[in-house]
């Protein structure tokens, strides 16, 4: 087995080359079964499957965000257990991805034009957020689970009753984005200020607003 440490240059090559196999290939295969896999396909109506698709298309560049956002702190990270904790978070909410991509191919769609954009700015965010110190990384990785937990309960309420396919995917992310959160807390994340806060949920309705259309 290869110990050899990592240079800073080495884990400047890694991240690039995972943030272009995230942005620009497939995700991988996910790891757990895709929850939508028992649920009943139902019929939609046109209407219907354009607001489901756009609101997978969201949910779809959240992640991709998510990505960004974990791998940025990754690179950042002073602890070596942080730095684990992060790349372990990113690598399951891989399977985010793969059911969401599933899920809007399924729906006729496409995930966000602007992933590349979502994916570099979460990524410098994350960054910063890492350059602040592993507390406040930690907080920044709370806070962003909890309104990432607030927005998929907003669409389980926007999706149709009926779209069991959809609604399955989502309660899974929510329960998953739950217990990241649970976990940074725990682990000695410091609540962020309420400016911080403030900026955070801007982006995330900036982004919300764009990727459904785009």
């Amino acid at each position: 087995m290869n110990d050899r440490k990592l240079s800073p240059l080495d884990r400047a090559l890694e991240q690039l080359d995972q943030a272009l196999r995230t942005v620009f290939t497939p995700p991988p295969p996910a790891a757990r079964p895709n929850p939508a896999g028992a649920a009943a396909d139902t019929a939609l109506t046109d209407a219907e499957r354009r607001h489901a698709a756009g609101l997978m298309r969201v949910n779809h560049a959240g992640e991709m965000m998510a990505q960004g956002l974990y791998q940025g702190q990754a690179l950042t990270a002073r602890l070596d257990t942080v730095r684990e904790a992060m790349e372990q978070a990113a690598r399951e909410e891989f399977d985010h991805l793969a059911w969401c991509e599933e899920r809007l191919a399924e729906l006729g769609s496409r995930p966000s034009r602007l992933n590349p954009v979502w994916y570099a700015g979460s990524f410098l965010l994350g960054a910063g957020a890492g350059l602040a110190g592993d507390r406040w990384s930690l907080g920044f990785v709370s806070e962003t689970e909890g309104q990432v937990v607030a927005h998929l309960g907003g669409h389980l309420g926007r999706l149709p009753a009926h779209d069991r396919k959809s609604r399955a995917i989502v309660e899974q992310m929510k329960a998953d984005e739950e217990r990241h959160g649970a976990e940074a807390r725990s682990a000695g994340g410091a609540p962020l200020p309420l400016p911080a806060r403030g900026f955070m949920g801007l982006v995330s309705r900036v982004m919300t607003r764009t990727a459904y259309w785009l």
